[in-house]
């Protein structure tokens, strides 16, 4: 199956409607994704934990909490490429 990444972002936008959950982390209130797109797991690399995944407002981008032998952190989602999955930011139209 050839995906073309440049029309993810699209893609992405238009299923940006997700079931989404609280979780408290390190005294921050993160909001996990209980459903991925199906965009994002068709193209996600298989050794991430798709089971818990945030959209970061501040970059726009996908990442998943990762449970390492020292610590758990959030990392990049990323593509099977090693490409960062993340939604272009809607352009908002000046006022007139």
């Amino acid at each position: 199956m050839n995906v073309r990444v440049g029309s993810l972002p699209f893609v992405l936008l238009m299923l940006g409607a997700c079931d989404v959950e609280s979780v408290e982390t390190n005294g921050t209130n993160l909001r996990f994704i209980t459903q991925l797109p199906e965009a994002v797991t068709a193209v996600a690399a298989p050794f991430q934990n798709l089971e818990a995944v945030v959209l970061l407002p501040d970059d726009n981008c996908y990442w998943y909490n990762h449970a390492g032998p020292v610590e758990t952190t959030l990392l990049p989602l990323r593509t099977t490429q090693g490409r960062p999955i993340c939604v272009e930011r809607a352009e908002v139209a000046p006022a007139q």
